[in-house]
């Protein structure tokens, strides 16, 4: 067979690129309005002042990571959707829905009980004064958007798992852009608005999950889908299937959170080197973001596939979907990275334009050394995306607990506190540390993969454990 004639066959046939990108454009899309909302968030403040920009990656983490468990518990719906709809069980794929809504319940009840404890959090860490104030405020604000962000996270997999990624791609555009203008409202004080700086970004943050939640409900309530899915009539608490959620949600969660945690661990060490060691890891992280999160919504798409492809038997179609999704991610991926060595003021530029000259230009200095480690772990974190998503899509995620929290305390946190605090080895050596635990993620989760447990597992079933290999394919076709 000619290349041209393999390349045709990868881009057509079932879990090709066509395929992949079908679902995953939206997505795509989905997941690059966060992080262009994110990039711009970040500018607005690097522009108000280097405080700001110093205290909102450590405090938006903070609030990120108590929120996560809840969010990766109540997303994973995707996963039940996904095999419910592979399997022909339209009407379970709304009681599904439903359940994920309870964790966000609990979830936002227990993040805004975090509120009262924001300044000695803050406090124990101890950063500069200044900064401590900022990131107790920002902290605080975030919590109080915890219960729409996961509710939001819940109906935008139930989407997802449906393969209709694109209201869900179109309810992030409407949101990202009025986040961003509240952004410029509240942050600066335009419009008549007070100036309020860092406190608008969160209010504005807050702002955006709401109307998320009120766009999806209005989606969910759609006539065809209350028909077909029991968008509505499935409202009911369901404890076998919220047992079965949290069974297999719950360690997705948990993965969410010991990888936000460790990074949000590694940021505050960081904090101890100074605001200029600060400022410009979170520029960098920040500009990370504009490869890895589009990324993620690709990767959300071949779980989404995975399940399909399982709830309907048929493992080895879901096995072709995960190569195809690796070839994309890699070319882009590296493509980013280039980017990052050859042209770092393509990505720090927009931070200087209204900034301090003189304080910005040794955060300007250290950005670019950073990007370069950013460049390294991109190639890695392909790996990690693409089959970390495709072992998850099976309901293989107690695996990726275990070795998340095991490779995040060996590589990443235990490490980063003995080089910056006991050898001082500086901003160089903590960020020596992230490369190494990514690149180790990254090539875990493919050894797993290649190993094939994931074909048998299944999230659906009465023991939602496993199915033999040898089970007869189901009939292709359905809707």
């Amino acid at each position: 067979m000619s290349i041209l004639s393999r390349f045709s066959t990868r881009w057509y046939g079932e879990g090709g690129y066509a395929e992949v990108l079908r679902i995953g454009i939206p997505l795509i899309i989905t997941t690059g309005t966060w992080s262009v909302q994110h990039f711009i968030d970040r500018m607005f403040l690097s522009w108000h002042s280097p405080e700001a920009i110093a205290a909102a990656m450590p405090a938006g983490m903070l609030s990120f990571a108590a929120a996560c468990i809840f969010i990766g518990t109540a997303s994973y719906i995707g996963t039940f959707v996904a095999q419910y709809y592979g399997a022909g069980q339209y009407a379970r794929c709304g009681p599904a829905l439903w359940q994920g809504i309870y964790i966000a319940l609990i979830g936002g009840v227990l993040q805004m009980g975090l509120i009262p404890f924001a300044g000695g959090i803050f406090d124990a860490i101890g950063h500069a004064p200044e900064i401590r104030e900022c990131e107790r405020v920002y902290f605080a604000i975030l919590c109080l958007g915890g219960l729409p962000s996961i509710v939001s996270s819940a109906m935008a997999a139930f989407f997802s798992g449906l393969g209709r990624t694109r209201p869900v791609m179109w309810v992030n555009v409407v949101v990202t852009a009025a986040n961003l203008f509240l952004d410029w409202l509240l942050i600066f004080g335009n419009g008549g608005f007070p100036e309020m700086g860092i406190a608008g970004a969160g209010i504005a943050t807050v702002c955006s999950f709401v109307f998320s939640v009120v766009i999806y409900g209005v989606l969910i309530a759609e006539p065809r889908l209350v028909l077909r899915y029991n968008t509505l009539g499935g409202w009911r608490f369901d404890g076998e299937l919220f047992t079965r959620l949290v069974r297999f949600g719950f360690p997705n969660g948990l993965h969410f959170f010991i990888e936000i945690a460790g990074f949000t661990v590694l940021i505050l060490l960081i904090g101890r080197l100074g605001t200029a060691a600060l400022a410009a890891s979170n520029i960098a992280f920040n500009i990370n973001t504009l490869a890895f999160m589009p990324m993620i919504g690709i990767g959300i798409a071949l779980s989404v596939i995975v399940g399909q492809r399982l709830g309907d038997d048929r493992p080895e179609a879901a096995e072709y979907a995960a190569y195809s999704t690796f070839h994309l991610t890699f070319v882009y991926m590296v493509s980013m990275a280039l980017l990052y060595v050859a042209w770092p003021g393509l990505f720090i530029g927009p931070f200087a334009v209204q900034a301090d000259p003189a304080e910005f230009a040794e955060i300007r200095q250290s950005t670019i050394i950073l990007l370069r480690f950013v460049a390294f772990y991109s190639v890695f974190d392909t790996l990690n995306i693409v089959f970390a998503s495709a072992i998850k899509g099976a309901g293989d995620t107690r695996f990726v607990m275990a070795v998340e929290l095991l490779l995040s305390l060996c590589l990443l946190v235990v490490p980063g506190y003995m080089t910056v605090v006991v050898f001082s080895k500086g901003l160089y050596g903590a960020w020596i540390c992230a490369s190494i635990y990514i690149a180790a993620l990254g090539m875990v989760f493919y050894v797993r993969f290649l190993g094939g447990r994931w074909k048998t597992m299944r999230v659906i079933g009465e023991e939602a454990a496993a199915v033999p290999l040898t089970f007869p394919e189901a009939p292709t076709g359905r809707e």
